[in-house]
């Protein structure tokens, strides 16, 4: 899961090599949180969040299919 939002997120900013993205896996729940330049904030959450909800949505079907909980942050 930490490579498809990686992949993602690298996709949608400028500067992807300023990308980290980390899991923090407690049972059957995961939180991940992806470090974006100050910059890409903007690009990374999208017009009105819709960026930063459709890539919850995709992280949360993946998840699903494991039985997994997974929460996503999104950090300066």
């Amino acid at each position: 899961m930490k490579d498809l939002v990686l992949k993602i997120a690298q996709s949608l900013v400028d500067n992807p090599n300023d990308v980290d993205v980390n899991l923090i896996e407690d049972g059957n729940f995961t939180k991940i949180e992806i470090k974006v330049n100050p910059d890409d904030m903007g690009k990374i959450i999208g017009k009105h969040g819709k960026i930063a909800k459709a890539l919850r949505t995709v992280i949360k079907a993946c998840a699903t299919k494991d039985n997994k909980r997974v929460h996503l942050d999104i950090i300066k």
